[in-house]
């Protein structure tokens, strides 16, 4: 039996969706904990313990904005944004200066 295409366009958004909140919320709250770990002005193993703690929320918050979204790929769009952001910021060599 054959989905129709008018059946299939919305069950890809909703697919496209639970990988955002699945998947692209792993991303952000992977790089949000390792954003914090570095620049949090705490010595190493409370930064550690509070980014950890704080990466919860992150993908909670990932998860409802990816089905609270106008659209799937402005949800991948965000979500892949902020991700790659604070992955840059966090993973940036230490000879340009930008870690403490």
């Amino acid at each position: 039996m054959m989905i129709e295409s008018s059946n299939l366009a919305p069950r890809l958004g909703i697919f496209a969706r639970v990988l955002a909140a699945l998947f692209g919320g792993y991303a952000l709250a992977y790089c949000f904990t390792a954003f914090l770990s570095v620049y949090l002005p705490l010595i190493r193993a409370d930064r550690v313990v509070y980014a950890s703690l704080g990466c919860f929320a992150v993908w909670t918050a990932a998860a409802i904005y990816a089905f609270g979204a106008r659209s799937a790929t402005r949800a991948w769009l965000v979500i892949g944004g902020l991700a790659l952001l604070l992955g840059l910021a966090a993973f940036l060599p230490a000879e340009l200066g930008a870690r403490p």
